[in-house]
This record gives C-alpha cells, sequence and structure tokens, in this order.
C-alpha cells in the first residue's frame, strides 16, 4: 500500500513537472487555454523560483468584465515575494451565476493539472461582481473539484447575497474611498465576526492598488499559520509584526491610528506580546478627537444612504414619466460636488452616489439619459450598454 502510494505521487508530479515546463515563469501570461476545455481561458504568473518538488499554494480571481490579466497584475508582486500561482479567469464575468462557476471549475481543475497545488492553500478573489463569485465559491462545498476554499480576497464588493456573520474562512476585503459600494464593505467589516479586514485606499469601484493586494497575502500568511494550513515563521512573523506596528505609528488621524492599533491585536494575539497595543487603543478609543471621527464616519455613511434614495426614487419617477429635468438637476448638483479639487466628505459622498446611479441605468438607450451618464461617467470609461 505504502509503496503504490509512493508511486502515485510519484506519477502526479512528474506530470505537474512535464506540464508546468510548458510555460514561462516571473511573467504574466495573459491567455491561458484549458486543455480539457478550449472555450475557457486564463491569465497566469507563475513565480520565478517555481519548482514542482513542492506543493503551492494558489489564488484564483474573477474580474467583473473577464479581465484576467487586471487580477493578476496586482498580485504578481505578491505572489513573486510570498510564493503563490495566480491565475484569471478571461471568461467569468458579470452575469448568470452558472457561466461563472462554470470558468472557475475549468480554471480550478486546468491549473490543478499544470501544477502541484496545495489542495488546503486554494484562495479565490475578485473585483465587484468578481468577488461575488469569489465569495460564492468559498461559501460553497465542492464547487471546485472538491477544494475547500482557504480564503476569499474580496474587492470592491462582498457577499452574493445579504451578509452572513460566521463564515468558516477568512475574508480580505477592500474598497475604494469613492466606491458606490463603500457602505456594502463597511456593513460587512461591522456584521462579520469571523476572521476578516477590511482595508480602504484611495479610489473608485476599481481593483486594489498591488500594496494592498500585498498586505492581503500578507495577512492570509498570518491567517494561514495561525489555523495550521502553514508552518509557523517566526521570522515572518517578526517581520509583518513591525511593519504593523509602523504603519500604525505612521497614521496622521488618531482614528485611523486606533484602528491599526486594534488590528495588530487582533492578527497577532498568540504571536507577540499584543497587550501594549491593546492598552493604547483603548485609551484612544476613549479620546474626543476619535470619538468625533467616528461620529464623523457615521453621519457620512447616513448621508450617502440619504442622497442615493433620493436619486433612486427621482429615478423611478422618470421611469415613470414623470419631468426628466428634476433629475437631471440634482445629478449636476452632486456632478459639481464630485468635482471638487480636494478630498472631503462631500465629494467622496458625491462620488459615490453618482456610481451606484450610473451603475442602476445600465442598458438604458434613452437619449436624454445617455448624455447625462456621459457627463458623469469615470475618465476613460463609455457609458453603460
Amino acid at each position: 500500500m505504502k509503496r503504490h502510494l509512493c508511486w502515485l505521487m510519484f506519477t502526479v508530479m512528474a506530470a505537474a513537472r512535464a506540464s508546468a515546463q510548458d510555460l514561462p515563469r516571473g511573467q504574466i501570461i495573459n491567455d491561458v487555454e484549458c486543455r480539457n476545455d478550449p472555450s475557457q481561458h486564463y491569465a497566469l504568473y507563475v513565480p520565478s523560483n517555481f519548482t514542482p518538488a513542492r506543493a503551492w499554494p494558489v489564488i484564483l480571481l474573477f474580474d467583473a468584465m473577464a479581465r484576467g490579466p487586471s487580477g493578476v497584475e496586482r498580485y504578481q508582486a505578491a505572489a513573486e515575494k510570498y510564493g503563490y500561482i495566480v491565475a484569471g479567469s478571461n471568461n467569468s464575468r458579470n452575469g448568470p451565476w452558472e457561466i461563472a462557476l462554470d470558468s472557475a471549475r475549468a480554471m480550478s481543475a486546468d491549473v490543478d493539472r499544470r501544477f502541484p497545488v496545495d489542495p488546503k492553500r486554494k484562495y479565490t478573489g475578485g473585483m465587484s461582481g468578481g468577488a461575488r463569485v469569489a465569495m460564492l465559491l468559498a461559501l460553497t462545498p465542492g464547487a471546485m473539484t472538491g477544494s475547500r476554499v482557504a480564503g476569499v480576497f474580496a474587492s470592491s464588493a462582498g457577499f452574493p447575497e445579504g451578509l452572513i456573520e460566521s463564515v468558516p474562512f477568512p475574508i480580505f476585503g477592500t474598497v475604494g474611498t469613492d466606491d458606490f459600494n463603500h457602505h456594502e464593505m463597511l456593513e460587512l467589516d461591522t456584521v462579520v465576526k469571523t476572521a476578516h479586514r477590511v482595508e480602504r485606499f484611495e479610489g473608485g469601484h476599481t481593483w486594489l492598488p498591488v500594496e494592498v493586494a500585498t498586505d492581503g497575502v500578507e495577512w492570509m500568511e498570518i491567517q494561514a499559520m495561525r489555523t495550521g494550513l502553514r508552518p509557523r515563521d517566526q521570522r515572518l512573523i517578526d517581520e509583518l509584526f513591525a511593519k504593523r506596528v509602523a504603519r500604525a505609528e505612521a497614521q496622521k488621524s488618531s482614528l485611523d491610528r486606533m484602528r491599526e492599533l486594534k488590528s495588530i491585536v487582533v492578527d497577532f494575539d498568540g504571536f507577540k506580546d499584543v497587550r501594549p497595543f491593546k492598552a493604547r487603543a483603548d485609551a484612544m478609543a476613549q479620546q474626543q478627537d476619535v470619538q468625533d471621527a467616528l461620529k464623523e464616519v457615521r453621519a457620512e455613511d447616513e448621508r450617502e444612504l440619504r442622497m442615493t434614495a433620493e436619486v433612486n426614487q427621482l429615478r423611478d419617477r422618470m421611469k415613470r414619466g414623470d419631468n426628466f429635468a428634476r433629475l437631471k438637476e440634482r445629478v449636476l448638483k452632486l456632478l459639481d460636488q464630485s468635482k471638487a479639487a480636494d478630498d472631503s466628505s462631500d465629494r467622496r459622498v458625491a462620488r459615490r452616489v453618482l456610481g451606484g446611479f450610473r451603475l442602476s441605468l445600465a442598458g438604458v438607450r434613452d437619449p436624454e439619459v445617455l448624455e447625462l451618464l456621459n457627463q458623469i461617467r469615470p475618465s476613460g470609461q463609455a457609458a453603460p450598454k
């Protein structure tokens, strides 16, 4: 029996070695065809130090518009540094779930055939609707050839439907300050009680920046050590701990510094002595400037929801034949606020509301509406089709 298992392992490794030699390392390959389904394609990054002699963690990425390289580019640096294979579907896009799931299964199976993959460390990630695909795969046991998802990288969107308090995998979420899904990601951060982290960055509804993707992979490394998916590496723990402490100290606002200190306590408890950081965070939570800043955050969120409801009401009335001029007047006022030179709460809220409004009218063919949407579209993007 033991001899049979050894032979089986040797055969699998040999097959992976032969398959992996067909693809270059250390560079993004924009289009890889799935061997068992030529209709399915994906972008791929294999670290320059790849060897078939060991199993590798994998990140499977999904874009809302089937742009596989877009996600892979964000994770390339982290994949090279920490030893991950990264694949991004060129088929999965917003639309029927089954199309996205078929793409995920095909890509996952093809990566498994080509490389020695660590079956316990298969991660999913995505942006917008692609993030919901990544979540759905993690929430659906056996969705990808029997693999259980080890963690999810969710950019600009969260669960497929509603919010879930407890999930059996860690979530690293990200959202831009101007993203129309900003409120959703704040809710996820508040409601989810199992291992998770949500980072904000300056920007809109887009893939996370490269440095934030690296933060996410580093956070997943800590989670993997905590749950035993990878061996404990004290040198890496010390390195990441020092990085996070430096980041906390560099925060300009007391609120952001307190949040960073709290996250250090949660993430490194059991690995480092976090008692001094907990004491500092608890003390800062009582400071007047922190409490005032939290009130401002809540007020901004409430204002966004109120303005979104107002614009949506005018939109629905317009669809029923009401005067288009009222909707246009309100939208143009928000447009002026969104173009302010300096960052502010008003500018952020205006950009979020306009982004959601534009998405809600995707597919509309009315000439007046299309002209309005063209005025509020982000630079370099076409109006919804």
